[in-house]
């Protein structure tokens, strides 16, 4: 073990052949499993950068080495190393100094072998061409968890496709791929960010999900627009190479469009936009490693964008009635002609959103620009609702019915309990997210009073319960002999639980 590390750091310098010297490549060449870790702060060299090596094995980060000689350099060492009388106040010494000696570290009872305790991150793997999933087979698996959004995830398996082919191929005879960057935009709760969430976990690759309205212009409180990147590196584990493989979402990207009849610096609007647009083309960044602001104690890792993903989303509130004015010029008097009112009870009315709209609505054309994939996702409807309960596989419903399973209680919900469900949810008018608040609401009191009894065998949910006119059918299990496993009805659902 000793002659491998020593082998390790040995002088790195070799002469080639025509007399100048070179460095040699350590690390990972010496076939070791393990990265350094600086012996003062005991950060790992993937968090502070390249460290200077020291004799006996010892590694220093940038910073350490910077703050020992600053401190140094104010004292007299010299003056301190000659005085024999080290201890001495009325001499030129400190009393209680004592300086180590390196020598003294080397073989076993030094740090030798503790400064090693976390694996090497593995490189991040080339993406084959072969191995990434074609869009039919994309979508298929997104219809396992989302409930309709037919053509948002059509286009977003095809864009996803294209974009990764990108990544493996670099170009196609000399032909450079543009990147595909995503512009959705929908109404709230109909399913942005968790299609988005969905699409990172079947593709294996990391995300980061930032938010437009903490974005501020460079030298402003709040979070600088390289923050995206530098979550998306956070979230590869500051592993660089697998963050350039990534995909960042930004939400409530309609925040940061330009704001009408103001006096005062746009400092988190039109500005935010400008930044934006070397990341969504692609540029080599600085981003501060495990944290959010670039400051002197930080190390920088510099991250290309130029195959990173961006999928930018937004509710886009009030594009509606830009596009409504926009169809309505073409109204007119006399026989074919068409009525203002014609489109004000349309419900999917975004889906003839216009670039010239999104422009109107305060988005800067150079912005709109670098998100080529322009697409809407509609509002959940009744019957969507519905199937949003009880068949993706990340069900509400399911969730309880597991709960309740661990108890050893069967849960069941009737059909009219599911659309008395999804009328509540309607009202509010805030898409699925609705739906959460209506079921934790109605079944608090069944997952407090389970528990408390082992008869209980079966809970059924039924629209009278969701409504207030009734209880759910509780059955008891059985305690004859003969069937100990039966469950019978002891309760009318018009008695109440």
């Amino acid at each position: 073990m000793d002659d491998h590390r020593d082998d390790k750091y040995e002088d790195t310098e070799l002469e080639k052949s025509d007399g100048s010297v070179t460095e040699e490549k350590k690390s990972d060449d010496s076939g070791s499993d393990y990265e350094d870790v600086c012996f003062i702060c005991r950060r790992p060299e993937s968090k502070t950068g390249k460290m200077f090596r020291l004799p006996n094995h010892i590694c220093v980060c940038d910073d350490c080495m910077h703050k020992t000689m600053d401190t140094v350099s104010q004292f007299d060492y010299q003056g301190l190393l000659n005085n024999p009388n080290m201890g001495d106040l009325n001499g030129k010494g400190f009393p209680n100094i004592s300086f180590v000696n390196l020598a003294d570290l080397k073989g076993d009872g030094g740090i030798p072998n503790k400064q090693k305790p976390k694996k090497k991150k593995k490189k991040a793997a080339e993406i084959d061409i072969r191995d990434i999933m074609p869009p039919h087979k994309i979508k298929q698996k997104l219809d396992e968890y989302v409930v309709g959004q037919e053509h948002a995830k059509k286009v977003m398996s095809v864009a996803v496709y294209n974009h990764y082919k990108r990544v493996a191929t670099g170009t196609m005879d000399e032909i450079e791929i543009e990147k595909s960057n995503m512009l959705m935009i929908g109404p709230t709760g109909c399913g942005k960010t968790y299609l988005v969430k969905t699409l990172a976990k079947l593709l294996d690759v990391p995300l980061a999900i930032a938010d437009a309205t903490s974005l501020t212009e460079a030298g402003y409180i709040g979070d600088d627009i390289e923050s995206v990147v530098s979550k998306l590196l956070a979230a590869a584990e500051n592993d660089v190479e697998r963050a350039e493989q990534g995909i960042i979402f930004i939400d409530e990207i309609d925040k940061i469009a330009k704001k009408k009849n103001t006096n005062s610096r746009d400092v988190s609007g039109e500005s935010v936009q400008q930044g934006m647009l070397k990341l969504l083309e692609g540029a080599e960044v600085e981003v501060p490693v495990g944290a959010n602001s670039k400051n002197a104690m930080v190390p920088l890792a510099t991250v290309n964008t130029r195959n990173i993903l961006f999928i930018c989303g937004g509710a886009f509130p009030d594009l509606d009635e830009i596009i409504k004015q926009r169809l309505n010029k073409k109204t007119s008097i006399g026989y074919n002609a068409e009525l203002k009112d014609k489109y004000d009870k349309e419900k999917n009315i975004l889906s003839r959103v216009t670039v010239e709209d999104i422009r109107k609505f305060g988005m800067i054309p150079e912005f709109i620009g670098r998100l080529p994939v322009i697409f809407t996702l509609e509002g959940l409807s009744r019957d969507m609702m519905v199937q949003i309960l009880k068949e993706p596989r990340n069900a509400i419903l399911k969730q309880y019915q597991k709960l309740l399973e661990l108890d050893e209680v069967e849960l069941l919900f009737n059909e009219g309990a599911l659309e008395a469900i999804a009328d509540k949810a309607m009202e509010k008018e805030t898409g699925a997210r609705a739906l959460r608040a209506i079921i934790e609401e109605f079944m608090l009191d069944i997952m407090y009073e389970v528990p408390k009894d082992d008869n209980i065998g079966r809970v059924t949910i039924t629209r009278e319960y969701i409504e207030g006119n009734g209880g759910p059918i509780i059955d008891i299990r059985s305690r004859s002999a003969e069937h100990p496993d039966r469950l019978n009805v002891i309760q009318d659902p018009a008695d109440g639980s």
